[in-house]
């Protein structure tokens, strides 16, 4: 038997590879699916099964492709509707593979269709469970996300009690843990950094699954200071349930050179979007104009999923040299699969032509503290509120609102003003400062951002905890 879990960071996603006899499992796999067949065919193996533990919100998934290139049976738990052939399973279901077993155990709550499979391994132990978002290491999925469901996040939450308590906590304790996400997913509150674990562990330090725990207390802590989800989780679960556009007809059209003149072109005629994700650095220095940033080395594209509201929006892209199929790669993982090319030879290429360039004006945490002295204007903080809530910048010039939410805060900003941008160290903030100088707002970014300004004399507000009595 063999197990490989297949982590990426940019989605804190985990797929796995399930090995028996020459028989292959895929479990919760990303849209590029080549690394999977590859993968088999290096081990003379066969790929027989695709396990969908739910219908993902935050990530396309790449079942569809892969059963098109192996004939491998997609398999979801008891409820899941689809608009294509899957098996739908029955809660106890068991799946033989080589000489394993995996059964299926129907735990709703995240969703309704949400199944945690079973490894039992050859001398019929107990081994492992495929947790999906139903059990996190340190957390539960978040409840309130089915599609299209006359059920509150509460009723949601209740059943993700049952479901742990009657289906996931009876398991024996030495039972690993491998979940569908780690740190930084949306799909939780505060996920664990360790992507595999064991049971008995979680039994004893996940909140969620106290041996005293009510019903009550479990929603009630379960729902406490979830923010609203991503705009673009709706549609990635709907694109898993419904269907979507091969991963190769996606990258052959995206992964297209063009010339200044066509790419110039393009983003007039086709109201294209122009994305650059070079490094903050690099487009603060030099930018085409109107182009917005979201630079590929951070969490990219759960940004763009969050930012760029419509998924069909054309874009256009201006990437590292040697970067251009990962954008694409990067950008279809959450659905956006409307790529028209990216700029040939990049910005050099763009002024090499005579195209104009921007600039957005960048100073140091020291340069804002003396500016500020003078004159008050505006500071916009763009971290997350418990970041804010944590510790801020003192006065009545400071403004707060979330990155993830700027789409919905732009009435509560004015033209006729100067705005200092600052988040944690640099690459939100230059996020922002590329929406706002694209909508006609005078941005300037904080280089270095909180991490910096803290080095500052600049007072600031430090969150104390209340005393417990």
């Amino acid at each position: 038997m063999k197990i490989e879990q297949i982590y990426t960071g940019c989605l804190a996603q985990g797929a796995y590879y399930i090995e028996s006899e020459g028989e292959v499992a895929i479990i919760d796999p990303l849209r590029e699916t080549q690394q999977y067949v590859d993968k088999a065919k290096k081990e003379n193996a066969e790929i027989k099964y695709i396990f969908e533990t739910h219908f993902h919100a935050d990530f396309v998934s790449g079942h569809l492709d892969l059963a098109r290139k192996t004939g491998a049976t997609i398999v979801y738990g008891p409820g899941a509707k689809t608009n294509y052939d899957i098996h739908e399973a029955k809660d106890n279901e068991v799946f033989e593979l080589g000489n394993i077993r995996i059964k299926v155990l129907h735990t709703p709550g995240h969703t309704l269709e949400s199944s945690t499979y079973l490894l039992i391994d050859e001398n019929g132990k107990e081994y492992a469970i495929f947790s999906g978002d139903t059990l996190f290491l340190g957390d539960v999925g978040r409840p309130d996300l089915a599609i299209k469901s006359d059920l509150t996040k509460e009723d949601l939450a209740g059943m993700l009690y049952d479901s742990l308590r009657n289906k996931i906590m009876p398991l024996p304790d030495d039972v690993i843990v491998y979940p569908a996400h780690g740190a930084g997913s949306a799909c939780g509150k505060n996920l664990s950094k360790e992507t595999v674990g064991v049971l008995g562990e979680q039994k004893k330090t996940n909140y969620a699954l106290r041996a005293d725990m009510t019903r009550e207390e479990f929603v009630r802590e379960v729902l406490e200071g979830i923010a609203p989800p991503p705009q673009y989780f709706a549609k990635n679960a709907m694109m898993n349930k419904s269907g979507y556009d091969e991963f190769e007809t996606v990258l052959k059209k995206g992964n297209n050179p063009l010339d200044p003149e066509t790419f110039e072109a393009l983003a007039n005629q086709e109201g294209a979007l122009v994305l650059d994700v070079r490094n903050e650095l690099d487009f603060v220095k030099a930018h085409i104009p109107n182009s917005i940033f979201i630079g590929l080395h951070g969490s990219f594209a759960p940004w763009v999923g969050a930012l760029i509201t419509d998924l069909k929006q054309p874009l256009l892209l201006i990437t590292p040299k040697g970067k251009e199929q990962e954008a694409v790669t990067r950008l279809s993982r959450v659905g956006y699969d409307n790529t028209l090319g990216y700029l040939d030879g990049g910005i050099e290429a763009w002024q090499n032509a005579g195209k104009e360039i921007e600039q957005i004006e960048s100073i140091s945490a020291d340069e804002y503290a003396r500016r500020i002295e003078n004159k008050v204007n505006t500071t916009l903080d763009v971290r997350k509120d418990g970041e804010y809530a944590s510790e801020h910048l003192e006065g009545e010039h400071i403004q707060h609102f979330a990155l993830d939410y700027i789409n919905d805060n732009m009435n509560t900003i004015h033209k006729n003003e100067t705005y200092y941008v600052h988040c944690a160290g640099g690459y939100r903030s230059v996020i922002a400062a590329s929406i706002l100088k694209a909508r006609g707002f005078d941005v300037i970014d904080i280089a270095g951002g909180f991490a910096s300004l803290k080095n500052t004399d600049l007072p600031r507000s430090n969150y104390v905890c209340p005393t417990t009595l």
